[in-house]
């Protein structure tokens, strides 16, 4: 071989791949819009720089980040979890008619509301893995049913109301603009990466996403994987509707309506693929911020409700197509 070949061949395993820029930028695309949304709302509402304001947005990205861990779990199999609103709001109407505003009973109303989730949650996976059910069909049922007990309960308990130590986890500050219930959120979230990018369960998680019959034929175990995921998703939302109840202090029959459409919007967003293999929670993090930001910032330059959610519909699809796009471009450069 030549000294010009030799050259030549060096410089081609230093030249970036087109699909790894393009990885790049889609990696980084989430957390620049974010950025770019912030500075839009500090802008339009200066005081989205002060610590007050600022642990409000931080308790409110906080509960879609709960709930966007378990959505990101089901979409990693390319699933999707459409209970996940009737969970959030069963848990918030739970959790405060058992805690009745008293610390004593906070414990007994979390663990009830998280068994609700789990409960819940083993019944999609169920539902999937042993009826063989759409993910979609299993999860829109889980949802109606769910919905009539919300129903059924509402109207045979009492509302109760929020305890100090519930609504001090969501709210009290510290460090700044910090509150205790983020702190333990972003614990939570480096956990999850950790365990998706880092053990054996998460490679079969990515796995399943890629092909639910090759995964069995690898020896998989695709059934109780589902499983857990659905489990694991059911009990986020839950967690998410009692810290609801801490920031709102009140129950309400349509409290987790939103967060359907805003976990799902925040995994995709991030990056993830929405028919699973691949993706991660980091830039579902970036995704859930750039939710609420945006929540926060359309009201403030006066976009009525109707406005907002097109607008939304909107970004999610331009996201979509970026993402989609570069997919498709890594794929046929490989």
């Amino acid at each position: 071989m030549s000294a010009i070949d030799t050259v030549d061949l060096k410089a081609a395993s230093v030249t970036p791949k087109p699909w790894a820029s393009r990885q790049a930028i889609t990696t980084l695309l989430p957390w620049a819009v974010l950025v770019l949304l912030y500075g839009a709302l500090v802008i339009t509402a200066p005081n989205y720089l002060g610590a007050a304001q600022l642990s409000i947005l931080l308790a409110s990205i906080t509960i879609l980040g709960v709930v966007a861990m378990g959505q990101l779990c089901v979409i990693l199999i390319g699933g999707i979890d459409l209970s996940v609103a009737t969970v959030v709001t069963l848990a918030n109407v739970v959790s405060a008619s058992i805690s009745r505003q008293e610390n004593r009973n906070l414990l007994t109303a979390v663990l009830v509301s998280l068994a609700i989730g789990a409960v819940v949650g083993l019944v999609n996976g169920l539902i999937i893995t042993k009826l063989g059910m759409p993910d979609m069909i299993a999860t829109l049922a889980t949802m109606t049913i769910v919905m009539g007990v919300l129903y059924l309960y509402n109207s045979t308990h009492l509302k109760g109301g929020t305890p100090p130590a519930l609504q001090a986890f969501i709210k009290f500050r510290f460090a700044g603009f910090m509150v205790p219930a983020a702190a333990v959120w972003i614990v939570l979230a480096v956990v999850l990466i950790l365990v998706l990018n880092k053990t054996t369960f998460g490679r079969q998680v990515y796995a399943v996403g890629l092909s639910r019959g090759a995964s069995h034929a690898a020896g998989i175990s695709v059934v109780r994987i589902t499983i857990i995921l659905y489990v694991i998703s059911g009990i986020c939302a839950a967690a998410a509707g009692v810290l609801l109840t801490g920031n709102t202090g009140a129950s309400q029959l349509n409290s987790g309506t939103n967060y359907q459409l805003w976990s799902i919007a925040a995994v995709v967003l991030g990056g993830t693929s929405i028919f699973g293999g691949s993706g991660g929670y980091g830039n579902t993090i970036a995704g859930v911020g750039i939710i609420m930001v945006l929540y926060a910032l359309l009201p403030i330059i006066g976009i009525d409700p109707a406005g907002q959610q097109i607008l939304y519909g909107l970004v999610i699809l331009v996201m979509l197509i970026v993402f989609r796009f570069g997919g498709k471009r890594a794929d046929d450069s490989a």
